[in-house]
């Protein structure tokens, strides 16, 4: 068993440490200062958040970390550790699902069915980037990359990613200091493993040397075993996708020198091959077309018969359906008129009760 094959993978340790943070219902401060750094308000009352968050998995086991209603907004949160361009579309999936819940809340008293246009709370899709690769402070990500080009595209998502790396868009780290501190945290862990420490040791290390004035190093000490098995889960599934790549490389290097001297021997063929049929192909050219050309001419003559009957016969059938359509909606326009709702649904539906619609207004022969 190769040392890929020995670790778990998951990808969820900063999503979900990230969600523990600041999805935590009874740290809804947190919560609300996250939101006032990202939209420069300055709400006090944590109470006017209302957590959303999809309890059950929606797709492929995919839950969002976090979603809130403030005011007129639907707030998602969604924290990555690799980059992921299709975000948009995940994104699509927990609105979908959030919205359908706020709609059917009776409490919001909302109608789809009604005449009038019903209001929703406004959405702000954000995810918050701390991986590796590096990234720019913020990228909008969008679903319209997801379809082909040049095509007409009737829905759009626009997902802004911050990058919360240390360092990183300073201004809403230190605007969020909870923020800031979980982005301190990170690159602490990630520094103490680089220069040699086992990740359980660098985890209690970094928790133990937090800031003394840090928000969230009491959190964290009080929940120390929780927050150590996040970060190894996280840590293992780094190190796996590391591993699988370099792997996948090696493995590439090998496969593509066998298939260039296995490429190279049948080009080495095909070229011979090649200069033999071309002279072949010249000779046989001249005598070729001269037969061709009569052979061609006896079979284009057949051909051509047989493709206009055909054509002739389809074009026959589309007027005739045409035709037809347009009689039965005059038909079922006059019945209409006549107030006849109730013999028109049937009409549609009832084939056998249609004729004999028709028979009666001596439409067809009986």
């Amino acid at each position: 068993m190769t040392t890929a094959d020995s670790v778990k993978v998951n990808r969820e340790y900063k999503d979900r440490l990230f969600k523990y943070i600041f999805g935590n219902p009874e740290h809804l401060e947190w919560t609300l200062s996250l939101y006032n750094a990202l939209n420069s308000s300055s709400y006090t009352d944590p109470r006017s958040i209302s957590i959303t968050t999809i309890k059950e998995a929606v797709y492929m086991n995919m839950k969002n970390d976090i979603s809130f209603l403030i005011a007129d907004t639907m707030n998602f949160y969604e924290s990555q550790s690799t980059y992921n361009p299709n975000m948009p579309l995940r994104f699509l999936f927990y609105v979908a699902n959030v919205y359908s819940g706020y709609v059917a809340d009776e409490r919001n008293r909302i109608n789809i069915h009604s005449s009038r246009q019903q209001k929703l709370p406004a959405p702000r899709l954000v995810c918050f980037y701390n991986g590796l690769k590096q990234m720019d402070d913020v990228t909008v990500l969008k679903l319209s990359n997801a379809f082909p080009e040049n095509e007409k595209i009737d829905i759009e998502i626009n997902v802004t990613m911050l990058n919360i790396n240390y360092g990183k868009n300073k201004h809403i780290l230190d605007s969020c200091r909870a923020l800031g501190d979980y982005s301190l945290f990170v690159k602490e862990v990630r520094d103490s493993i680089a220069g040699g420490m086992a990740i359980e040791n660098a985890i209690g290390k970094v928790i133990d040397n937090l800031p003394n004035d840090s928000l969230i190093k009491p959190f964290l000490l009080a929940n120390k075993a929780e927050v150590t098995d996040m970060c190894i889960t996280e840590y293992n599934e780094e190190y796996t996708m590391e591993l699988f790549k370099e792997e996948g490389r090696e493995e590439g290097r090998a496969e593509g020198r066998e298939e260039g001297r296995a490429e190279g021997r049948e080009e080495g063929r095909a070229e011979g091959r090649e200069e033999g049929r071309a002279e072949g192909r010249e000779e046989g050219r001249a005598e070729g077309r001269e037969e061709g050309r009569a052979e061609g001419r006896e079979e284009g003559r057949a051909e051509g018969r047989e493709e206009g009957r055909a054509e002739g016969r389809e074009e026959g059938k589309v007027e005739g359906k045409v035709e037809g359509r347009a009689e039965v909606w005059s038909f079922m326009e006059k019945l209409m008129k006549e107030g006849k709702m109730k013999e028109v649904q049937r009409a549609i539906v009832d084939s056998e009760y249609r004729d004999q619609l028709y028979r009666e207004y001596a439409l067809i022969a009986e």
